[in-house]
Formats: C-alpha cells, structure tokens, sequence
C-alpha cells in the first residue's frame, strides 16, 4: 500500500469508524503498525522534545502502534491523553533509585520459562511478546517486543505439565505481550488442555486487544472462547477516548456470543486520567458497554516511569470523590501492586473520622459526619 492510500485510512473523513474490509482485519492492522519516528511524523506533528525522545528511547524500548490507535491520537496536541501513552517521553531515560526493571519480581517467580507463580492459587502464563501497542508505562518493557523471551511448544509442554502436578494451582491467567496475538487454533489448544486439568477453577486472559486493536474480537475468537466456557477476560482501558464505536460493536460481541465476563483494569497515569471528572466519564463508559470496573492501578515502579506516577494520597482523594458520586457497580478497586513481588494490596479511602466510647463517626462522600453504634 502506498504511503498517500495509508494516509487516507488515517483521515478523520472516514468518520469515527473506518468500516474498510482492509482496515477491519486484525492481522492488517498488525502488519501495518507504525514503527518509525518517521512513520509517525506522517500522522502527528511530533515537537522538537518529542522527536528527541523517539530516538533517545529507541535504545531501551522499541516503538509500534496500530493505524487504529493512531486515530485516535490528536495530531495537533502532545497532551492528548492517547498520544501520551504511545509517544516516548524524555522522562523515561530517569532511573529512579527505587525503579526496577522487574518491579513485580516476575522472573524470581518463574519455575518453568513463561509462567510466574508467585500466589499461591494461581500462576501467570506468559504466551505472546508482542503487543498490538507499546505502552510506554508498560510494567514489562524488559521483554515484550523481544522474541526470545517467548515460551515455544516445548516450553509450553513443561508449563502445563507444571500446572498438572500443583494441584494448589485454582487459577491461570494468560498474558503477554498480548495473548490474543495468538492463531484461534493456538488458543482453542491451550485453553482446551487447561480445562482439562481438574484442579483449575477458571482461566482468564489479559489482553489490550479490545482497547488497541478491537476487530481482533471476531465471530471466531468468539467461538472458540464459548467453547471453554465460562473464561474471564480483563482488558485495560485508560481513558473515555477509548471507548469508540468499533470497541462497543466488538465488547458486545464478546459478551453475546462469546459468554465471556469482561472485566477492567486501568492504570492511574498523571495528565492522562488523574481527575475525578476523567475517571468518572471511564467507569460509567465501561459499564454502559458491559465491562465492569475491577481494579485501578497505582502506576508500577518500572525503570523510567516516574513520568506516569501520580502521588498515591491524589489517587486516594481521586477515589473519594468518585464514591458515593457514581454507582458501586461503576467502580473500581484502587490498588498498588507491591514493588519486589509483594502482590497487590489495596488503598482504601479512610472515612473514619473518630472512635468514641461508644460509637464511631463516619465522615461520607459529601463530608458529613455519621455515628454507628457498637
């Protein structure tokens, strides 16, 4: 395709929604990525701090964006919120005293290449390196976009043979990259041998797919994941821009003919979602569409991400002001995921105000003071 035909895919003239039989395949979209600061100045006006960046961050992380994602990119403004997630930063070349390269100590876990088991119920699969797009707060810049750090079939024979024999094992989580960058055929296998395992209670894929590369949900995938009923999916969406109509086409047909619970789990990143207003429009869009608001991460301690980070007592307000202002149903747990391997522990709002004799008194989401007795 030439240069001026993939221009045209990218004009806001094609509506909201491209409906091109091209543009709609999943794999085009894959072979089409964006991987060039010159590429990418095809489509946004890169500032001379953001051209610096690309290459300076070229050497620890490599770049890619589908043609979908792009879109959906201010071309004008290098605050746009999704623009901020996929075009390197000069902040990300901070090492931090208390950054790692591996903050959940993933690796330190791994009994077999590709799976973490660092709870005790349940065990991380590795499957894919490749993500549909870079995200440049991604927990897993060490390996993802790398090819050798993806299990082949024999690690993968080692893995489930490994999940056979540790019966303790109720849950595995397949992830990335991006599972879903697998063939059908490649994930009706693996799911098919998982629930064959007596011990394992449920299986849930993490994907960006739905959020990155939404036609990736097709009447295909859909089959195959009925098939294995019931399978949790949890996706990750950051922002109301987000949620387009392509996402609420394919979400819907996830749920319907998938009969698959879709469940997120955003990151708290600063200038892209750091506001109550922002957060709220999120939530309620996610369950407007059928997924449900599950976890809100506090942004992990990866090497050069201290440009993401908000202040965890912001966070902690965030929350606060969101309770009590949208349904129960449309929020989400604020939780930080321990740096060295600790696990997730959440970050609650303390609505205690005092403790009596007899009573304690509760100040609510609108800062008045209630007494429980005990």
């Amino acid at each position: 395709m030439s240069n001026s035909s993939f221009t045209n895919l990218l004009s806001p003239s094609f509506g909201s929604e491209t409906t091109s039989p091209q543009w709609l395949h999943w794999k085009w979209q894959i072979q089409n990525r964006i991987k060039t600061q010159s590429e990418l100045s095809e489509h946004l006006e890169l500032t001379p701090t953001e051209k610096l960046s690309f290459d300076a961050c070229s050497e620890f992380f490599e770049f890619s964006v589908t043609p979908y994602y792009l879109r959906l990119a201010d071309p004008k403004d290098p605050n746009c919120p999704i623009r901020l997630q996929i075009v390197p930063h000069k902040e990300e070349l901070i090492r931090n005293g208390f950054e790692r390269q591996d903050p959940l100590a993933e690796e330190s876990h791994m009994p077999v290449k590709g799976v973490t088991h660092r709870y005790p119920d349940r065990a991380l699969w590795y499957l894919s390196h490749v993500c549909a797009v870079y995200c440049r707060f991604c927990t897993r810049k060490r390996k993802v976009s790398k090819s050798f750090h993806t299990p082949g079939k024999e690690e993968w024979d080692q893995a489930l043979a490994y999940f056979r024999s540790h019966p303790e094992i109720k849950e595995v989580i397949l992830s990335g990259g991006d599972p879903l960058n697998l063939s059908d055929d490649k994930l009706d296998y693996l799911l098919g041998e998982l629930k064959s395992i007596s011990h394992i209670n449920q299986v849930r894929i993490h994907s960006r797919y739905p959020v990155t590369l939404p036609m990736r949900i097709d009447a295909s995938l859909c089959a195959v994941l009925k098939k294995h009923f019931p399978i949790y999916l949890v996706t990750h969406f950051n922002h109301p821009k987000e949620i387009t109509p392509l996402v609420k086409e394919r979400i819907a047909l996830l749920i319907q003919e998938g009969n698959v619970m879709v469940l997120n789990q955003g990151v708290l990143l600063k200038g892209i979602n750091d506001s109550a207003e922002t957060l709220k429009d999120l939530f309620y869009g996610l369950t407007a569409i059928g997924i449900k608001p599950y976890y809100l991460h506090q942004c992990d301690e990866v090497w050069g991400s201290g440009g993401f980070r908000v202040e965890i007592s912001k966070g902690v307000e965030i929350m606060k002001q969101i309770r009590g202002r949208i349904s129960g149903l449309s929020v989400p747990l604020y939780v930080v995921d321990l740096t060295g391997g600790g696990g997730k522990v959440p970050l609650p709002t303390d609505y205690l105000a005092e403790k009596t004799d007899h009573s304690y008194v509760f100040r609510n989401y609108q800062d008045e003071l209630y007494e429980i007795s005990y």
